[in-house]
């Protein structure tokens, strides 16, 4: 039989592999009933070892309408992160004029198997390539795709066990320089607020921001660190129970744009002092009720940067995985603040 480990499996394959007929498989593909029940089995057996997945774009390609497709793999585009990342995906496959079909969902418990079978159905659709903002664990599983001709660019998040294209952001940098920003303020108590640390963006600003306070010569208090902050109002809990603690920091650092906001909706009701410092600018920052130091970077350069990226993969390029860092700056926001110098 023909290699096929480097192309994409055909229904000609499967009918080699099932002992089996051309016409056979296409029924079996297309669910017609009357095939005997063992041979559909033989051939459904020879496509799942094979990773043949029939082309959905058929029937578009007969009627003439154009295919010319990629994918967006993410997650709630209500998040003004998420959103800002899919126009720049979109300003540059407008430019391609290609089609950009978007994936996305609001459950924050959306499995690996979940992400994987979305993302192997965009696949299945004969998507000229994929972006995906990644919340899976493990990417290996889609090395088999990438091998057979679907490209793919991951954001935010580099892939695990997978040799892809990435663009991310200078986490740990950017989580440094709020540190040195809050410490030149003359804050040696700095409480931390972040998301579950098994993400890996969430924990490269954890450890960046360790690292810069242990580098002022400061100690670290694990008790002043609280992760596992899934949004606004876990957040906010979470800086309520650092400023009733005995001895209360003096200022909170934030991991996300999220639990910045959770944070300034609790202090401000507290009327409390304390400073606010945050990963991510966003959306109405300037009108926040007191003063905020905040990471800064353009999500919508992500995006932008991903597509780029994901052409020059279907325009031919074969080289080894790219990773590109975005510059992460730091500013001022927030009513009564004035810029950093």
């Amino acid at each position: 039989m023909a290699d096929i480990t480097r192309r994409r499996p055909t229904m000609t394959d499967v009918a080699e592999r099932a002992g089996v007929s051309l016409k056979t498989v296409s029924r079996v593909i297309n669910g017609v009933t009357t095939v005997d029940e063992q041979m559909a089995d033989r051939v459904r057996a020879a496509a799942a070892e094979l990773g043949f997945r029939p082309n959905q774009m058929a029937a578009t390609l007969k009627s003439g309408a154009a295919t010319a497709m990629i994918g967006l793999v993410i997650k709630d585009i209500s998040n003004e992160f998420y959103a800002s990342i899919t126009q720049g995906a979109v300003e540059v496959s407008a430019q391609r004029k290609v089609q950009l079909i978007t994936s996305s969902s609001t459950d924050e418990d959306v499995s690996d198997e979940s992400e994987l079978a979305t993302i192997f159905e965009l696949c299945r659709r004969r998507a000229d390539g994929l972006i995906v903002v990644p919340r899976g664990h493990d990417q290996s599983p889609l090395a088999q795709e990438m091998e057979m001709g679907t490209p793919m660019v991951f954001v935010d998040r580099e892939p695990v066990g997978l040799d892809a294209d990435s663009v991310v952001v200078d986490n740990v940098g950017g989580a440094a320089a709020v540190i040195d920003a809050l410490v030149a303020e003359g804050h040696t108590r700095i409480g931390m607020v972040l998301d579950s640390l098994e993400i890996a963006t969430l924990r490269q600003r954890h450890d960046g921001a360790v690292a810069a306070i242990r580098a002022h010569g400061l100690s670290v208090d694990e008790s002043l660190i609280r992760s596992g902050a899934h949004g606004p109002e876990a957040s906010a809990a979470a800086v309520a129970a650092l400023l009733d603690a005995p001895e209360p920091p003096t200022a909170i650092f934030c991991g996300n744009n999220r639990a910045t906001i959770g944070a300034v909706e609790e202090i401000w009701r507290r009327r409390s002092d304390t400073a606010v410092a945050g990963f991510d600018d966003f959306h109405l920052a300037h009108l926040m009720p007191f003063p905020l130091t905040l990471a800064s970077y353009d999500a919508t350069e992500l995006g932008r940067r991903a597509a780029q990226l994901l052409f020059s993969r279907i325009d031919g390029y074969r080289g080894p995985g790219r990773k590109e860092v975005l510059p992460v700056t730091v500013v001022r926001s927030g009513i009564g603040s004035e810029a950093l110098s």
